[in-house]
């Protein structure tokens, strides 16, 4: 198939075309970003994303251009757009960090990871749609919207899912704060 044929069966949602073009890339585009970030995590989130992202904006794809080219493209600009909001988030939670003592800032931030760590257990615990949301709303700072646009939900879902998760967390954190006490 051409790149102009491939191109307009994505563009018209074959879906066909969509598992050919991604059973061909998905192994190339995660090689590609690890080979980038030696991170295992940022090679798959991008992965995932870049597909995501050709899915959704297929109507915008240039008929011109190689199948190849675009996905490298999309796979380039997620990975820096993933590593913009680290870097935001690094900064904001910096500044965020109140000043304190330093004996005390120690056994507090030893407490804090601790209890972080279970957070981040009890999380992996929800189920996978609504861990899902939970960790691009909490960890990487996305707007409902672009969790519904990058999940193909509707914000409304998106919206529940947080409520659930955030309902569940609450029910958690007692015993994890009673946990970190022990």
């Amino acid at each position: 198939m051409s790149t102009f044929s491939t191109i307009t069966a994505l563009k018209e949602g074959d879906t066909s075309v969509f598992s050919e073009i991604f059973n061909e890339y998905h192994r190339k585009v995660y090689l590609f970003v690890l080979s980038k970030t030696h991170s295992e995590y940022i090679a798959e989130e991008t992965t995932q994303i870049t597909f995501i992202k050709l899915w959704d904006y297929r109507q915008q794809l240039n008929e011109s251009e190689p199948v190849s080219k675009l996905i490298f493209h999309i796979a380039r600009a997620t990975c820096i757009d993933l590593f913009r909001k680290d870097a935001v988030r690094d900064r904001v939670l910096k500044q965020e960090k109140p000043r304190q003592d330093v004996t005390g800032n120690i056994t507090e931030s030893v407490e804090a990871k601790e209890l972080q760590q279970r957070i981040k257990e009890v999380v992996h615990h929800m189920p996978p749609v609504r861990r899902k949301v939970f960790e691009l709303s909490r960890y990487e700072c996305k707007s409902y919207k672009e969790i519904a646009q990058l999940l193909s939900l509707s914000v409304k879902t998106v919206e529940n899912h947080m409520t659930l998760a955030i309902k569940h967390l609450r029910k958690a954190l007692p015993l994890l704060v009673l946990l970190s006490l022990l």
